[in-house]
């Protein structure tokens, strides 16, 4: 049996202005593909039974069922008996469409590739190996050398801190997962950001949590302010009494928004008061392309007793594919989350530990390394962005991974649909979202080569002529949200 079942209400309004000129079942089982994909319908989910679409959609169950019967034939869909239709991914496989002469493209993910230092550092790494291991097995808090080198770091940045405040993990996700599990219980509020990263939704889901969310913009053109209205931040947290706010501060994913420092001090006062612990994380916080404020780590801006929890990750700035995290809190809260930890996993790679502790006095290198690459390719895309689509709003980002794009219209699902019949796929808007909001943008990464991005733009300016050929009907506001 499945674990959760899709209401029709709650279908209809992922759905949006869904429909075209292609026929109501071919539309409406477009779209809920595209769910499926973007992972707004995770698999294994129950949909509402035909008749019960048909009535919120209004449509007849002929059209509903011969939408449904299109998604089996494309395997997006299991019938089970006594449990109707199943959400389902087909298995891993290549997008059968193509760009140009080359393969297609997965503009859904914002990460680089690997940085050369890896392969050394596998290597040195491998060398070290046999001091480990006799006497040496499951790691659940971290070796030694590599959270004291991380305790540095931070130190280093203007945040005091030892090597008994440092957990590592298996990744930043598994890190929030690991710290959501330890503090919340079923029905408590959880503060996030909107939009934000979308499997951050997920795993706070996953605990049970309450979402309350807060809305982040682009940052103002000047770039002196953040894209966070603090006074809303500090109602959401008086009102509701969150037990814990998760915020990505720096770099913000997706819009590239850098939180002020003195919106940083007043959201840890309202924090300490009401006695919710702030996550942070701080993922992206290195990938500084030219901003023209240094600050320090969240954490360094508390003077009222908040208790922060910080999350770091070596993803974004070595490479996706070494997957390790760290926790950065008061000794207690390290201890805590250690006991915690026995019930998921038991520890974390201790190969993979000592790469990053070779790569560890390399970082400062690495990370001009990237931002030298994110600037190029971010110039670029402003340029190729600004000729090919001259109505849409976009951003200038000072750092991170993604440009968070202004359409003009509520067209981001349709758009991330067409272009996957251009050979490239793309997250459309509402995947950062709650409940289907934010089909005015879409994230364009900037961590690709100039190829891939110039590539990537003439895909998008293909669909995106394709949709405007060929209009949804839109009854929504078409004001431009800056």
């Amino acid at each position: 049996m499945p674990d959760v079942q899709m209401s029709a209400r709650a279908l209809a309004g992922l759905l949006g202005d869904w429909r075209g000129s292609d026929g109501a079942y071919r539309a409406l089982s477009d779209r809920i593909q595209l769910l499926i994909l973007d992972g707004r319908i995770p698999a294994g989910t129950r949909l509402p039974a035909e008749r019960e679409l048909a009535t919120i959609l209004q449509l007849s169950r002929t059209t509903v069922a011969a939408a449904y019967g299109r998604l089996r034939d494309r395997d997006f869909l299991r019938s089970v008996r006594g449990s109707g239709s199943i959400a389902r991914l087909p298995g891993v496989r290549p997008v059968s469409t193509s760009l140009g002469e080359g393969p297609c493209l997965d503009f859904s993910k914002a990460a680089m590739p690997a940085i050369s230092q890896v392969t050394a550092a596998s290597v040195a790494a491998a060398e070290q190996l046999p001091r480990f291991l006799t006497g040496y097995d499951y790691d659940p808090v971290g070796i030694g050398e590599l959270r004291a080198g991380i305790a540095d770091r931070y130190t280093a940045a203007g945040l005091p801190t030892n090597e008994d405040q440092i957990m590592i993990t298996l990744g930043a996700l598994n890190a929030v997962g690991l710290v959501a599990r330890s503090r919340i219980v079923r029905g408590d509020r959880t503060v996030i950001e909107m939009p934000s990263y979308p499997v951050a939704y997920d795993v706070l889901r996953t605990t049970g949590a309450r979402l309350v969310p807060i809305t982040v913009t682009t940052q103002s053109p000047d770039r002196t302010t953040g894209g966070w209205d603090v006074a809303m931040v500090e109602q959401a947290i008086e009102r509701t009494s969150p037990a814990l706010a998760y915020l990505m501060p720096d770099f913000h994913n997706p819009t590239g928004a850098s939180m002020p420092a003195d919106v940083r001090a007043r959201i840890c006062r309202v924090a300490a008061r009401q006695g919710t612990m702030i996550v942070i994380d701080e993922t992206t916080a290195d990938l500084d392309i030219d901003r023209r404020t240094d600050f320090m780590p969240f954490a360094a801006y508390d003077e009222y007793g908040a208790e922060i929890v910080t999350i770091g990750s070596a993803g974004k700035t070595v490479w996706g594919g070494l997957r390790l995290g760290w926790v950065r809190a008061d000794a207690a809260t390290i201890d805590k989350l250690v006991a915690e930890r026995a019930a998921y996993d038991l520890g974390t790679p201790v190969l993979e530990q000592l790469m990053l502790l070779e790569l560890l006095p390399h970082l400062p290198e690495i990370i001009e390394t990237r931002r030298s690459q994110l600037r190029e390719t971010r110039d670029r895309l402003e340029v190729l962005l600004g000729s090919h689509f001259p109505d849409w709003t976009v951003p200038h980002i000072d750092g991170g991974l993604a440009v968070w794009v202004g359409l003009g219209a509520p067209l981001s699902s349709q758009l991330a649909l067409a272009a996957r019949s251009q050979g490239l796929v793309i997250a459309a808007g509402p995947r950062f979202g709650i409940d289907g909001a934010f089909e005015r943008f879409l994230r364009v990464p900037i961590t690709y080569g100039l190829d891939e991005t110039e590539r990537a733009i003439e895909a998008l300016q293909r669909a995106w002529q394709a949709i405007l050929r060929t209009p949804m009907p839109v009854t929504a506001d078409l004001t431009p949200v800056i």
